[in-house]
């Protein structure tokens, strides 16, 4: 059940890649290399506890697409499972000082 919800969410990130490439024209390299190396949970935990915001972050909220980052799928209910409170706890905070409201 974990494993075919971790494949989820790894689409999930890529899907994000591929969103944001196709009506953006943002191509978010460095984050497409993580999914690759590290999958997609891995990556999410290491962006979400980053000190700062990730540069994918800062390019979405300055496109007002916040519900294409990482933080916002952290916070889908269909992925609760894969995350603690303290992970939902930091995507929350993270998203909010942004000025999300979703």
């Amino acid at each position: 059940m974990v494993d075919e919800l971790e494949r989820r969410f790894n689409g999930a990130m890529v899907a994000i890649y591929e969103t944001a490439k196709r009506e953006l024209g943002y191509n978010a390299t460095r984050f497409v290399q993580m999914l690759s190396e590290q999958g997609g949970l891995a990556t999410a935990r290491r962006l979400l506890w980053s000190e700062t915001p990730s540069e994918g972050f800062t390019t979405l909220w300055e496109h007002r697409r916040l519900d294409l980052t990482v933080e916002a799928h952290v916070l889908r209910a269909e992925f609760g499972p894969l995350f603690t409170e303290a992970d939902r706890a930091r995507a929350r905070e993270r998203l909010e000082s942004y000025g999300w409201g979703g």
